[in-house]
């Protein structure tokens, strides 16, 4: 019998639509699925990849897994899991080009959507600084601070001081809220004054402060909160 399996032409099928519409033509675990077949050639995955949706209960929080977690999940080893958070990595990557080479004032969503990338699907919350020059264009960026599942401990002085070392003209503040709610509490708004006060003195700009959860964000800038 040369009889080939059912799930070979499925894969197919799926190949297709996604080379002629994109991945918007496939459902988010036909996305998993798809992307399964390169790591898992000789099995059908859609069973797993299904489990990787109900596990955890969204495409974002699949790419946002950790290894282990990954791993935990009933037909996916060492190289699926590799496979699956390669592709944040590589569009983590991807977006930090493209906000290097544009003025962040005229470009605001991609700032937006590289610190969600990086920060919102984190389990403890990190502190972000992106430096610019006097053209806002990015010098660098860093997680200044690692914290807890609801507190990442950064002072004003330790902004500043890694702002200096990097020649900045101007800072955007970010980090994330683990909860999911991007809303500032007392402490992120008595931060942002003091960092912005304190780089006024040295004729620094702090452009925004944005707050990335699971649900959203929330930018300083935006709400007309930066004095």
């Amino acid at each position: 019998m040369n009889d080939k399996p059912d799930y070979l032409e499925h894969r197919k099928r799926l190949r297709e639509r996604f080379l002629n519409a994109g991945a918007e033509a496939l459902h988010d675990y036909e996305s998993i699925e798809l992307l399964l077949t390169y790591a898992i050639p000789r099995l059908d995955v859609k069973p797993v990849a299904k489990a990787l949706l109900k596990r955890f209960g969204s495409l974002n929080a699949v790419l946002d897994a950790s290894q282990d977690e990954l791993e935990s999940v009933r037909g996916v080893g060492s190289a699926s899991a590799v496979l699956i958070r390669l592709v944040k990595q590589l569009f983590a990557a991807y977006l930090e080009e493209r906000l290097e080479a544009k003025d962040v004032l005229s470009s605001p969503s991609a700032v937006v959507d590289f610190a969600r990338v990086k920060l919102a699907g984190l389990p403890h919350e990190a502190f972000m600084v992106i430096y610019l020059n006097v053209k806002n264009r990015v010098i660098d960026h860093e997680v200044l601070q690692e914290g807890t599942v609801d507190r990442a401990i950064v002072y004003p002085r330790q902004i500043i001081k890694a702002a200096l070392a990097h020649k900045a003209a101007g800072l955007i503040l970010s980090h994330n809220h683990p909860s999911g709610d991007p809303d500032p509490s007392q402490e992120d708004k008595h931060l942002t004054r003091a960092v912005t006060e304190a780089a006024r003195t040295i004729e620094m700009r702090v452009l925004d402060h944005i707050i990335v959860g699971k649900d959203g964000y929330f930018s300083f800038q935006e709400n007309r909160l930066l004095s």
